[in-house]
Parts: structure tokens; sequence; C-alpha cells
């Protein structure tokens, strides 16, 4: 029998461990000083976000107003349909000018007393001394005619636009009894024009320029104070159109016609804004009609100023406001006066869309001088 001699084994042992100890709470706040240190918080980043805002804003106005004149194929065809309204005045006017504006107007006092402060005014009073002689007024009014032409064509325009400017606004304030609300935006508009580059695009100026170049160099002060001008001249255009516009729909909106929807019907019944009957009698025969009119050319007015700040809006606004000026210059007669808006509203197209525009008239026009002439057969 043996006997095991091997020391007996240990035992195992297991070792333990230490569980981790937690780590210790951290002492709540009291709620005062909770809510301090939230308010705190809400207001720095409030601050925060704020200054990052006009930072954002501040950089593109000052992106928007130093770098580059905008709008200039805007404000080119602002120049252009501006000489055409004028010229339009004058000629429709020529054969009745003595009777209204020169010494036939004498019996309703303008001659002796005028009623605008303008003619008042050294600088404009020059068609009121020419009243009472026939020969020193027409002489007078076709001058005017010549320097609209100028105007239209963009011929050294800085020095045309002041001569026209004063001659313009002695000859339409000579007479306050024919004048509209048109006159007012045509002459603040002229007067904001001349802070602002409208001869830098289709005008005989930009061709001069474009061979010669311009006066002052790229990047200098007076080229860089010329474009802070101009941009702030348009600025100030566009405030004046959307007072307008915000203004007119908000009287409108106060009076009963407009408010009860039958505001377009009395016009167009009247023998002055009732120019074609027929037309006037098509427009008002079905109430409704008469209605969405009346209360269109409110919601469209009023909604102007916001509707340009997109894309899609704008254009749907630029077209409602184009079809609401056709419609008065049609319907009622006011043709100078729709054109004149219309001119200042070319403002708001952007200077892309009149490039392709010009592009595609152009390539048009390039392809119809060597396109072969029609058969006979298809004249006949």
């Amino acid at each position: 029998m043996s006997v095991d001699t091997r020391a007996p084994k240990a035992p195992k042992t297991v070792k333990k461990t230490d569980a981790p100890a937690s780590a210790p709470e951290a002492p709540q706040a009291s709620f005062p000083a909770r809510l301090l240190t939230f308010v705190a918080s809400m207001i720095s980043g409030f601050w925060a976000m704020l200054l990052s805002a006009v930072d954002k804003i501040s950089a593109f106005v000052s992106d928007w107003l130093f770098n580059g004149k905008k709008a200039l194929y805007g404000l080119a065809v602002t120049r252009i349909l501006f000489g055409v309204t004028a010229l339009g005045l004058l000629a429709s006017n020529f054969g009745t000018r003595l009777y209204t504006f020169g010494s036939g107007s004498a019996w309703n006092g303008e001659l002796a007393q005028p009623v605008s402060d303008f003619p008042k005014i050294w600088i404009f009073s020059a068609f009121h001394a020419a009243m009472g002689n026939d020969l020193a007024y027409t002489a007078l009014y076709l001058l005017l005619a010549v320097l609209a032409v100028l105007f239209v064509l963009g011929w050294r325009f800085r020095i045309v636009l002041p001569v026209f400017f004063c001659l313009w606004v002695g000859f339409i304030e000579a007479n306050d009894m024919v004048g509209d609300q048109g006159d007012n935006m045509f002459r603040i508009a002229l007067l904001l024009l001349f802070f602002a580059d409208p001869a830098a695009r289709w005008s005989l100026d930009a061709r001069r320029r474009a061979k010669s170049g311009d006066w002052f160099a790229a990047g200098s002060q007076p080229a860089l104070l010329g474009t802070v001008f101009h941009n702030l001249a348009l600025v100030a255009l566009t405030a004046q159109v959307c007072f307008v516009y915000a203004s007119g729909a908000l009287f409108k909106a106060g009076g009963a016609p407009w408010e009860q929807g039958y505001a377009v019907y009395n016009p167009l019944h009247t023998m002055r804004f009732g120019t074609w009957p027929v037309l006037s009698e098509l427009v008002t025969t079905w109430g409704p009609m008469v209605v969405a009119f009346s209360w269109g050319s409110i919601l469209l007015q009023v909604a102007f100023p916001l509707a340009l700040l997109t894309r899609p809006t704008r254009l749907i606004a630029l077209v409602g406001i184009l079809s609401f000026h056709i419609g008065i210059a049609v319907l009622m007669g006011l043709p100078w006066f729709s054109l004149t808006m219309i001119a200042i509203d070319s403002i708001f197209i952007r200077d892309r869309t009149w490039e392709r525009l010009s592009t595609g008239v152009r390539r048009r026009w390039n392809a119809a001088k060597t396109a072969p002439p029609p058969p006979a057969s298809s004249l006949a």
C-alpha cells in the first residue's frame, strides 16, 4: 500500500476586487442660482446671435453699396421711357399748347398768379415768363422736345439732365389744372437721377465710354463715391415707389367705394376718364369683376413692397402692376401717368434679364438681315 507523500494543495483563493467607488455627486444649485445661470446663458446666446446677424447684414449692405453699380439696365429703361413720356406729352399737346399752357390759359389766373410755387423760383420760371409771348413759348416748347430726344439717346446726359429738369418742371407746373400725380413722380425721379448713372447702358454716352474709357479709374475714390451715390439713389427711388403704392392702397381701403367694391365703376362712366365707353361698359357689366378689380388693386399695391423680397413673388407683383398700369392707360386715358410708373418699375427687373432680352432681340435682328425674303406668292 503506497502512501502519497506529495504536499497537499493549497486551497484556491479568489481575489476580491473592490467595486469602483462612485464619484461624489455635484452639489445641486439652488433654484434661484439655476434660474440666473439659465437666463444669463439665454441672454448671452441671443446677444451672440444678434451680433452675428448684424455682422451679416452689415457685410451685405457694404458689399451691395460699394461693389458695383446696380440696376444699370433698369435705370437705362427708366431714362428711355421718361424721355418717351415727355415726347409723347409734348407731341399730343402741341396743337393746343397755347390754349392749355400758353397765353390762351390766362383765363384761369395762372399767368397773373401761378398756383404752384415752382414758377416763382427763377430756375423754373422760363415757361411762365414766356406765357404771354406765343413765339417765345413755342420756341421753348420745341427746345424742350429736343432735350427730350437727347434724354432718350443718352447724349451728354450730365449736361442735358439739369437743363431738361428745370425746363420740364417749369412747363408741367405752368397750369396746375391739367396735371396729375404722375407729374409729381416724374419730378421726384428726375431729381434722384442726378445722383445715379442712367446713361451707363443703351446710350450714346455708353458708346463713347466704351471707346475712351470712364473719367475715373476703377477703384479710385471718385469712382467709389459715384457707385455709392448711384446705389443710394436706387434705394431712394425704390422707397418712393413703395411709399406711393402702399399709402395709395391704405388710402383707398378707408373709402366706402373701395370697401364696398364698386370704386372702379364710377370713374369709367364719367366723360373725363371713360375714354372708351364700349370698353368701360364691357369691364363694368359683371359685378363680381368690378369687385375683383377694386379689391385686387388694393391688395396688389399694399403687398408690392414685400413682394419684391423674393423672385417668385416679385414676378407676380411686376406682372400685376404692369397690367394695372396698362388698364389705367387704356381705360382711363392716362397713358403718360402709366408710362411714368412703368418706367420707374423697370428698376425691379434684374440686369441679367434685360441683358438676355437685349441679346435675343439683337440676334433676331441680325438673323432677319441675312434671312431670304419671303416669296412673292406669300405676300399676295
